[in-house]
């Protein structure tokens, strides 16, 4: 979970026009109009888990739980781009939650794959910061990549699969960056760089391989306007 930030776009003001006429009229949001922004906004990425690949649908999602309540049910600002196994575990439980088009939720929450093949693996979420959004967020982002169901333990298991291959592609970029002549890493740099913005996929667990190795990794993490955490 990154930071996706809210860009006034061509799209996004036809979702707002579209929302205030189905409001007026107490009609669905679930519109074409609102799809299509919000498909443009989170780069087709599920904003919790962060997958792209694999994924049967998506939906809207509320970031806050309407529960009824007219003005969060239609209110843009309260509309995130997930897919359904993740909308379906979040539901209205978890409130609240760090609100990523807001904060920076991978400078509150450190995210890591332990662990490699032929040893148990496990993914770890650990609070760099203590209050309640945080630590829903945690929990939220647990029962998501290991499943609240049956159902949903077999849909995490994949979402795993998608997420070691992603990492795996990454760590190879890495090496490849490692032993490169200096003419060739200019190239590998901006390769790096597409793999950590907000629109790629995991991006929070790739960062966090270079944050967690910031000494060797320095000249990467300054070319890619990341911050240096403490």
């Amino acid at each position: 979970m990154v930071r996706v930030r809210r860009i006034d776009t061509q799209k996004a003001r036809a979702a707002v026009r579209a929302l205030e006429v189905a409001k007026e009229n107490n009609r669905s949001y679930n519109m074409p109009e609102v799809n299509a922004a919000l498909t443009e906004m989170f780069r087709g990425k599920c904003y919790v888990c962060e997958n792209k690949e694999g994924i049967s649908s998506f939906q809207i999602e509320h970031l806050i739980p309407h529960r009824g309540d007219v003005e969060l049910k239609y209110d843009w600002n309260n509309f995130f781009w997930s897919c359904a196994h993740c909308n379906n575990i979040k539901n209205d439980k978890y409130d609240p939650i760090l609100d990523c088009s807001q904060v920076d939720v991978d400078q509150k929450i450190a995210f890591r794959k332990r662990g490699y093949f032929g040893t148990e693996e496990e993914l770890e979420f650990v609070a760099l910061e203590n209050n309640i959004e945080i630590e829903n967020t945690i929990q939220l982002l647990h029962d998501v990549y290991y499943g609240s169901t049956p159902q949903k333990r077999l849909e995490a298991t994949n979402i795993r699969r998608s997420l070691r291959q992603n990492l795996s592609k990454f760590k190879e970029l890495i090496r490849e960056y490692e032993e490169a002549q200096e003419y060739e890493k200019d190239d590998l740099k901006y390769a790096i760089r597409k793999e950590i913005e907000a629109s790629a996929a995991f991006a929070a667990f790739k960062r966090w391989l270079l944050w967690d190795n910031r000494e060797r990794y320095q000249e990467l993490i300054q070319f890619c306007d990341l911050p240096i955490l403490n």
